[in-house]
Order: C-alpha cells, then structure tokens, then sequence
C-alpha cells in the first residue's frame, strides 16, 4: 500500500509539473524574466542569455500539491516545507534582484547566509523541541558520535552547505534537475526504510516534480530553474539527510555536489596561492565543455555518476 501511494505521488507531481511549464514559461517571457549569463562563463552558454528563468516555482508548486495530498501532516512534512520552501524564497528573491538590476548578482552573500541561517535556526528550534537525536551515525556503521549542543552549528553548516553546493551545480541544462531527482530517490527509498512515510512521500514528490520540470530544462532549456529552485533543492536534500539520520550520507548520495564544490575550492586556492588554475573553469562541469565535451555528454556522465553515488548510499543505509 505504502510503495503504490509513492508511485501515485510521483506520478502525480510529475504531471502537474509538465502541465504546468506550458503555462508558466510564457508567463515568465512576459515578464522578461530571463536569465543573465556571466562573461566569465563558457562562450557558448551567451547563446541562452534571456532564457526564463525562477522555474523553480514549478516544481515547489507541483510538491505543495502532492505531498498535502498525499502525505500524512506530521511536524517532518511541515519543517521539510519550510526548509524548502523557505530557501526557496531567497532563492526567488535573488533571482528577482537580477531581473529587475538586468545584472547577474542578486542577493549579496551577507544577505543570503542570514536568511539561510535563520532558516537553519528555526530548524534546529524545532527539532529540539521534539527531542530530535544529536548523534551523529556512521555510515554503513551501527554506531554514531553524539555532538550534543555542536550538533546546532552542525546543521547550520550542512544546511546552508549543500544548498550552496547544489546551486553551483546548476549550470549546465538538464544537469541539476536529473542529479537532484537521483538524489531525492535514495532518500526516499531510505525514509520508507525508516518508516518515515512522509519523509518518503515528499522526496517522491520532489522526483516527479524536478523530473517533470527537466521536459523544459533538457538541453535547449526553455526555462531555468534559477536560484528559486536551486537553493530550496539543497536545503530539502539537508533536510530529508537530517531527518532520517544519515547526515554523512548526504555527502555520498551528494556526491555530485560535493565534486562541484570542492572544483571550486581548489581552483580557488591554486589560484590564490600559485597563481595557476587546476581546472580550465570551475566548476567542474565548465571544465569539461571548455575540454571538447557537449552539454548532453556533460550531464550524461554526471547523472551516471550520481547514480553510483546514490547506490553506495543506500546500500550502506538500506541494504547491508
């Protein structure tokens, strides 16, 4: 019964979502919501400058409908629709700024990490109240370390940690929205393991939804997610990796993200300190357009890759 309910709600957000696009895209070219590409960028990513952009509210609307549908209303729904949904909003609001200053910075950073902190804040306020667990478990492990009271700037950090880290990996077409639902079904499959069948519903949510948006974000995209879908996809892959306690999965099933962002931190580095790059563009995924590489080959190899990532995870959590 449990496992039909999850097909139904995937199924279901995946067709709001692909019914939505055809109405929502051209709302958004009436609007002038087009996305602004960096300079700094690929040469060939200046050919999408004025592609719509913050369809992530396809897919936050499509999820709304479906997990109030289908889920039960537990205080994990509601605090998985808040991270979300709230990190969303920043997200939006970034994205509005860069729309309305035709420029391609929003938010500045001080102004994004004291939104995504109080979001983290009023998470962790929460959790504590319900007596939330502050170990933390080792995967594949039947043992964990309890961080107690530094369990708090822990969930800060892995929070505001992976929405950043995913929103870098949206730059490429198609290859965010394909990476997150591979992600969002191991967490899934993990929470009906738990028997968090909430937790379970909203990650299936969140795979009809991002793949019924990825029909208009395939390469050509005809919409861009933008930081409104992004930022409130990391906060919800932190959030469900909390909730069913397997934090340091996120950095497995994540693996992805985790590659962007340590392209990133490396090309910075090498930069500051020696004056050379590593990597012709960070992130990653710059690298290999820049090295020959099409978009599709791009976002084929990464997909795959975050396939494996996510089968390491839920082997280690589910099926050893």
């Amino acid at each position: 019964m449990e496992l039909r309910i999850i097909i139904y709600t995937i199924i279901a957000s995946l067709l709001i979502s692909t019914l939505l696009g055809p109405l929502f895209i051209p709302v958004l070219r009436r609007l002038k919501a087009g996305q602004s590409i960096r300079e700094e960028g690929p040469k060939s990513h200046q050919a999408k400058s004025g592609t719509p952009t913050m369809g992530g509210i396809i897919i936050y609307l499509a999820l709304i409908f479906t997990v109030l549908k289908f889920a039960p209303h537990t205080t994990n729904l509601y605090l998985l629709l808040f991270v979300t949904l709230g990190f969303g909003f920043l997200g939006f609001l970034d994205d509005f700024i860069k729309i309305i200053k035709r420029r391609n910075l929003g938010l500045t950073a001080r102004q994004k990490l004291f939104g995504q902190l109080f979001i983290g804040v009023v998470l962790y306020y929460f959790l504590q109240k319900q007596g939330f667990d502050t170990a933390l478990y080792i995967p594949g492990l039947s043992w964990g370390i309890d961080l107690k009271w530094l369990y708090f700037p822990f969930l800060i950090f892995m929070t505001v940690g992976s929405s950043n880290a995913v929103n870098l990996t949206d730059g490429v077409d198609g290859l965010l929205a394909g990476s997150s639902a591979i992600s969002f079904g191991a967490f899934s499959i993990i929470a009906l393991s738990n028997s968090q069948f909430e937790v379970a519903i909203f990650g299936a949510a969140m795979v009809g939804a991002v793949l019924g948006f990825l029909i208009f974000n395939a390469h050509p995209a005809k919409v861009f997610m933008g930081d409104t879908g992004s930022l409130g996809i990391g906060g919800a892959l932190a959030t469900m990796a909390i909730l069913t306690k397997t934090e340091l999965l996120l950095v497995i099933i994540g693996g992805v993200y985790v590659i962007e962002t340590l392209s990133v931190i490396i090309q910075v580095i090498s930069f500051q300190t020696r004056g050379k790059r590593v990597f012709r563009m960070s992130p990653i995924h710059h690298h290999f357009e820049l090295s020959g590489w099409t978009e599709w080959k791009v976002v084929m190899v990464f997909w795959l890759v975050g396939f494996i990532f996510a089968g390491i995870g839920v082997y280690l959590e589910v099926l050893r």
